[in-house]
């Protein structure tokens, strides 16, 4: 939910809020003009990971924030958030998620997606802090780096 509200609207339903909030986004499903929270990837049957993708505006925060604001008027969807089960990691399925976002995202009249993964020289990162992605993964697929505010924080896009 962290680009989904305001910073004021996140720490209000800081908790059992804001899981709420996500749940109700999965629950209600997609509308006429929202496709829902993300894809789920499955490995035999099971879910393994998930990838949230909207259009940009569906994200309010990010306009604001000071890293990854807009770089430019186009009308770009976002990848938002990824999570990858552990134990389905380093086997190539963020990309499988990236693509199939990217399909997703272009069946629904989509011409770019935006993506904010972590750039780190660091071999070991704790997961609890690259739930957007990282950049190798995005590269692989054909993203390219269009903006860079902070040091870790590349803005990649993909003209579909």
């Amino acid at each position: 939910m962290l680009w989904r509200l305001s910073k004021r609207q996140m720490e209000a339903g800081m908790g059992d809020g804001n899981r709420d909030a996500m749940r109700a986004l999965f629950a209600d499903g997609p509308g006429p003009d929202d496709i829902g929270p993300g894809l789920i990837a499955r490995v035999d049957g099971q879910p393994a990971g998930w990838i949230q993708i909207d259009r940009r505006s569906a994200f309010p925060r990010l306009e604001t924030s000071r890293v990854l604001k807009p770089v430019d008027d186009a009308d770009v969807w976002s990848i938002a958030c990824f999570l990858v089960d552990k134990r389905y990691r380093r086997q190539g399925l963020s990309a499988m998620l990236l693509r199939a976002a990217c399909d997703h995202a272009a069946r629904q009249g989509a011409r770019i997606v935006e993506g904010y993964p972590i750039d780190t020289p660091n071999r070991k990162y704790a997961p609890v802090y690259a739930w957007t992605g990282f950049v190798g993964a995005f590269r692989d697929v054909g993203f390219t780096e269009v903006a860079r505010r902070s040091d870790t924080r590349p803005i990649m896009r993909k003209v579909l």
